[in-house]
């Protein structure tokens, strides 16, 4: 029975986390459509952060959302065209002092589809080779530690707020001197649903045994479909905190509701804002992912995802009628959703290189 269960399928079953999208969301597309009829606009969300395309929901651009943030907040980045060429990017490398590891990923990036971790240049030439849409190449930053901020403000206040926090712990084995790592992998249900790929771009080190107590770091995304634990820690909002990334947030124009993913080098730090790195910043389509703790369950997650629409519609309305901001026309809301599905299959397509 035990074996049975740790079958890729039932893991999926019993740990709703795995679900897929549209299963988890079911329910919640009652609520939206009901949000959507009280503004008289499906689309609603298109208002809620009037300087990121489509409010941040789908299909905007991560450079520029970078470029809306002070430079001091994030990583230095490069945006390339697909198909760029080689010597381009080496000279625009090469130009800016960017030095090996680097990130490389989609301009237009999903749940962290196509992010390599690239460490010289010729791993580097086969991502931009295989990459069928513009790209990213961004400083590696080094802090440990990864959270996911969820922030919003209300147009007609002047202070934001925190709603949540996601710690997050990268996908990584502690060896016994014995197994191989691809034995250690196959102890814990959420490696397992990893190992396809890793047996992929991880061939050689999965076949090593690590010394007793050794830790090797598998993956360096705080990506959930990469096999990254989310943690709720949203007991650690307080006051500072919440002054410190309020002050960041205030500084991006036109932002009002979202994540900010952030790497970081002590939790003190973070909270008297130092030593902190925006990696990410996402709009009206940021899922508070602290619901994705194995600790709660999915009646927690529908609560968290709800009371978040409602401070989402509510952000949306204020821009509406403060700013006149049309909301988005349901023509063009079916052909963002087009567009993105299209869009997803590309990037999903995309080779992963070699570890």
């Amino acid at each position: 029975m035990k074996k049975i269960l740790r079958q890729p399928l039932f893991i999926k079953i019993f740990h709703w986390e795995y679900w897929p999208f549209n299963v988890v969301y079911c329910p919640i597309y009652i609520y939206w459509f009901w949000l959507g009829i009280k503004a008289r606009a499906v689309f609603f969300f298109s208002t809620s952060n009037p300087s990121i395309k489509n409010g941040g929901f789908l299909l905007e651009s991560k450079k520029q959302i970078y470029d809306l943030i002070p430079p001091q907040y994030y990583p230095p980045t490069l945006l390339f065209k697909a198909g760029t060429n080689r010597n381009d990017i080496l000279n625009e490398l090469n130009r800016t002092q960017m030095r090996f590891p680097l990130i490389a990923k989609p301009d237009i990036g999903m749940r962290g589809l196509s992010v390599e971790k690239v460490h010289c240049a010729a791993e580097l030439m086969h991502y931009a080779t295989g990459s069928k849409v513009d790209f990213l190449i961004q400083e590696f930053i080094s802090y440990e530690n990864e959270a996911g901020i969820f922030y919003y403000r209300y147009p007609n206040e002047k202070k934001g707020h925190i709603s949540g926090i996601v710690g997050k712990e990268f996908l990584t084995v502690t060896g016994d001197g014995m197994a191989t790592v691809e034995q250690l992998l196959q102890q814990d249900p959420r490696f397992i649903l990893q190992l396809p790929v890793l047996r992929r771009t991880h061939t050689e080190i999965l076949q090593q045994v690590l010394g007793k107590d050794e830790t090797h770091l598998l993956v360096p995304y705080g990506n959930h479909s990469r096999g990254a634990k989310f943690m709720d820690i949203s007991y650690l909002i307080d006051e500072v905190l919440t002054e410190t990334i309020d002050s960041v947030c205030q500084k991006v124009p036109g932002f009002y509701f979202g994540r900010m993913d952030v790497r970081y080098n002590t939790w003190e730090e973070l909270r008297r804002g130092r030593n902190f790195s925006i990696i990410e910043l996402n709009g009206a389509g940021s899922e508070p992912t602290h619901i994705y703790d194995p600790k709660h369950s999915v009646f927690y997650a529908w609560r968290e995802i709800i009371r978040h629409l409602g401070i989402l519609y509510r952000i949306s309305k204020q821009n509406h009628k403060l700013l006149h901001i049309p909301y988005m026309k349901f023509s063009m809301g079916m052909q963002m959703l087009k567009e993105n599905t299209a869009y997803v299959k590309l990037i999903s397509n995309q080779f992963s290189k070699p570890a």
